[in-house]
């Protein structure tokens, strides 16, 4: 079952963030710390109060969190510069525990994603993966997104 996040969720929520950043740490160790959050806890339950930043969470038949959907609502208005107006949805994080990862829990919490963007009258749906990140490239890749664009780096050490 997919359903909004509460905040007694935040506990398991921290768990999956910190499986996330242990990814990206292991990509791209020069830019993510090995330990840490993106969110404190105050920040997590700030952001479940907020309409325009959903979290939705994935919950086997026994109650417990195997995923989590973190999206962004984006208005963009004909004010903001050249492009034109429109409603995006940005996924922010998508993440399905390690342990039950094959599942296909993945898919589902993105189309969600794709379904409720529809319902929320928006043009399109995007997201941001590490280039390093071979497994999540794969992944989006097989559900249909394509890239949008590339950024580019030099480091300077």
């Amino acid at each position: 079952m997919i359903r909004l996040a509460k905040e007694e969720d935040i506990p398991r929520l921290q768990e999956l963030l910190g499986q996330i950043l242990i990814v990206h740490h292991q990509v791209r160790p020069d830019i993510f710390k090995s330990e840490g959050s993106k969110f404190t806890d105050a920040e997590l339950e700030a952001v479940i109060n907020d309409l325009n930043r959903p979290i939705f969470v994935y919950e086997d038949e026994n109650g417990c969190i195997l995923g989590h959907l973190f999206m962004v609502i984006q208005d963009i208005s004909e004010n903001d510069g050249p492009q034109k107006a429109r409603k995006s949805l940005f996924i922010d994080d998508l993440c399905v525990d390690k342990e039950a990862r094959g599942q296909k829990i993945g898919e589902k919490l993105y189309q969600f994603a794709l379904d409720y963007a529809k319902e929320q009258g928006c043009y399109n749906v995007t997201l941001h993966v590490w280039n390093d990140n071979a497994c999540a490239l794969r992944f989006y890749e097989r559900l249909g997104m394509r890239p949008r664009y590339t950024e580019m780096e030099t480091i300077l050490k």
